[in-house]
C-alpha cells in the first residue's frame, strides 16, 4: 500500500500544478450550493469554468 501511495504523490508532482485561490467565504458558498446542485464538486465547477471561458474565448479571436 505504501509503493502504491508513493506512485501516486510522485504522478501527482509530475503530472499536476497546484493553484492557490483565495476567495470569500460567501462566494465560496455559493459556489459550492451550485456545484452540488450540478451533482458536481467545487473542484470540479472551477475546472469546468476555466476550460468553457478558455475555449469561448479562443473562439473570439
Amino acid at each position: 500500500m505504501e509503493k502504491r501511495k508513493n506512485y501516486l504523490l510522485n504522478y501527482k508532482k509530475e503530472n499536476y500544478k497546484r493553484i492557490p485561490l483565495d476567495i470569500n467565504k460567501d462566494e465560496y458558498e455559493k459556489i459550492k450550493t451550485h456545484a452540488i446542485a450540478s451533482d458536481g464538486s467545487v473542484n470540479g465547477f472551477i475546472k469546468r469554468a476555466i476550460k468553457e471561458t478558455m475555449e469561448r474565448d479562443n473562439n473570439n479571436l
